[in-house]
């Protein structure tokens, strides 16, 4: 009884873990479209500086995790539990790349005045770390609902993604000395649109979770 219970408790241990490296992320998101909004070039370096602890966080959970399916020799839905926790985190860890990307390009830009306004870069973003809220909360409390609800937002990235790269190539026709510029705002948009990929790849392990087999939320 004493082993299941602290089993148990190390699988609270790591669900917590899980929930944090979702909580930096997403701080970390909301800081990086800031940055490039405001050419604050202090907080996109905060942006990146601050990732390592994602980093640390997510071999926290790779190493718990083995350690559990080492020592405990889990079954079912335990089992389950673990696996998908280092999915999410490998996940999580690779949207919280995106948030530095994005403070890297807030700085190449620099103090250049924004050729456009970000409206649907912002919209991108603010969908993006929606999803991940959502997606993360699906996790909590293992529900399918609000994952599949996560799954279909997705498209509206994709078509805002659409939108976007077709303006700013056809800023670029017209606005070749802003090219630097323009490259970069490319580049937002695609790990914006990355981001929410990545999203529906967690809505996806919470399903494999509750119902024990692989579903392709994205078709």
């Amino acid at each position: 009884m004493v082993v299941r219970e602290k089993f148990h408790g190390d699988l609270k241990i790591l669900r917590e873990k899980l929930l944090e490296i979702g909580r930096l992320t997403h701080e970390a998101l909301s800081k990086s479209i800031e940055a490039l909004q405001t050419s604050n070039v202090e907080l996109a370096l905060e942006i990146i500086d601050g990732d390592s602890y994602v980093d640390d966080l997510e071999e926290e959970i790779n190493d718990l995790a083995i350690l559990l399916i080492a020592k405990q020799q889990p079954v079912a839905i335990d089992l389950r539990r673990i696996i998908v926790a280092i999915k999410i985190a490998s996940d999580v860890e690779r949207m919280a790349d995106f948030a530095v990307n994005v403070a890297k390009s807030a700085i190449r830009i620099g103090n250049e005045e924004l050729i456009k306004p970000l409206e649907h870069v912002k919209k991108m973003h603010d969908i993006s770390i929606e999803m991940l809220s959502l997606s993360l909360k699906a996790y909590h409390e293992e529900d399918l609902v609000l994952a599949k609800k996560v799954a279909e937002m997705d498209d509206q990235v994709d078509e805002l993604y659409g939108i976007t790269i077709k303006e700013l190539l056809s800023l670029a026709k017209e606005k070749q000395e802003a090219m630097n510029q323009i490259t970069q705002l490319l580049f937002v948009a695609r790990y914006l649109e990355r981001m929410a990929d990545h999203t529906t790849n967690v809505a996806e392990s919470v399903f494999y979770l509750v119902k024990g087999k692989r579903y392709d939320l994205n078709e």
